[in-house]
């Protein structure tokens, strides 16, 4: 996820001191991957490195330096033996980037902000520096880290043998692979949405009736408030996943229509019971619409074995269902190139 772009400038914007810590790399067990972030301010700290006495010393050493950075570097790596100096089971080894983020910092991180909205994949390269080369940051077109094999399997994104004599930070940076359309902004729309903020994922969430849409909203989610959804299904990308929960089961059938006329749809959800699909069926069935065309919509809703009628319950069972799609999909395309080392190293 990319969230901590948007949080970083939120905090820039407010003048907020902010350390950033990244995973860099494992070695063994560790309670996160590699490229994991958290963002750590005086009194407040953003997403997580793992927990724990790990994510404890972190957020710890980040707020020694906002105290007094007098002297010291803005960008520095921490060795983080998990079981020997922090008492955790997890037993492996643990380098932390920590990054301090000022003013300077704004111009990649806007640009990053706005390669990710445009859906453009990108690398961010971090040199630590060392005698007679200074510290850098800088974006550049995907490479060698984007690889599908070393992208779900990588264990270290850090390279200590840089040819400049400095470590190298490098990390793949790519827009969130799921994109999602929900309709209907009822109390499931609510729920879901909730619940789909918080994961990877982008959303688009769309209702005519603005006055139902919440003031505020997460970066992940945007809000189309309109009385022409049918444009919105027309303009989603490819492999998109749709999800059709309205107030009205007439529109909801004719969000059905217009979206079954797509034949790149990822996962086409319909909210019901099976005494709704069956009428919905048996509609489409005296349109003369072909049983094809409708046979992969999913009808009810919802990862199996998970029961109940409430919203949140519901929310929970379709996100289950549309992250194990997420999870299938990535391992599909790792699965697809020859097995490369796990490691990001140059």
């Amino acid at each position: 996820m990319t969230e901590w772009i948007d949080q970083a400038l939120w905090c820039l914007d407010r003048h907020q001191p902010v350390v950033l810590i990244s995973v860099a790399s494992v070695r063994g067990s560790a309670p996160r991957e590699a490229g994991a972030k958290m963002l750590v301010a005086a009194d407040r700290q953003w997403l997580t490195v793992g927990g724990g006495n790990l994510e404890w010393q972190a957020v710890q050493r980040a707020r020694a330096h906002l105290h007094d950075p007098t002297g010291k570097p803005d960008r520095w790596l921490e060795e983080m033996p998990l079981a020997a100096a922090l008492g955790q089971c997890c037993g492996g080894l643990v380098h932390l980037l920590f990054e301090q983020l000022r003013e300077s910092d704004r111009g990649w991180l806007e640009v990053a902000q706005d390669r990710l909205a445009h859906l453009e994949p990108f690398e961010r390269e971090v040199g630590l520096g060392g005698p007679g080369v200074a510290p850098w940051v800088k974006l550049q077109a995907a490479g060698a880290a984007f690889h599908p094999a070393n992208r779900f399997q990588a264990s270290r994104l850090l390279d200590p043998a840089d040819p400049l004599g400095c470590p190298v930070f490098t990390e793949p940076l790519q827009p969130d692979g799921l994109n999602i359309v929900v309709f209907g902004a009822g109390h499931v729309g609510h729920a879901l949405v909730h619940v789909l903020e918080t994961l990877p994922c982008r959303v688009t969430w769309v209702d005519a009736r603005e006055e139902l849409f919440p003031d505020c909203v997460a970066p992940n989610v945007t809000i189309e408030a309109t009385d022409t959804p049918e444009a919105v299904i027309d303009e989603a990308p490819p492999q998109s996943c749709f999800l059709i929960m309205t107030h009205d089961h007439r529109l909801d059938q004719h969000l059905c229509e217009q979206l079954m006329r797509r034949n790149d749809v990822a996962y086409f959800g319909l909210i019901g019971s099976r005494t709704k699909w069956h009428k919905f069926q048996q509609r489409f069935a005296a349109k003369g619409i072909p049983p094809e065309r409708y046979a992969n919509i999913l009808c009810p809703i919802g990862e199996p074995g998970i029961e109940g009628k409430q919203p949140a319950i519901i929310a929970v069972a379709v996100a289950a269902q549309l992250m194990r799609l997420r999870t299938q999909r990535a391992q599909r395309a790792a699965a697809s190139h020859h097995p490369g080392p796990v490691s990001l190293i140059t």
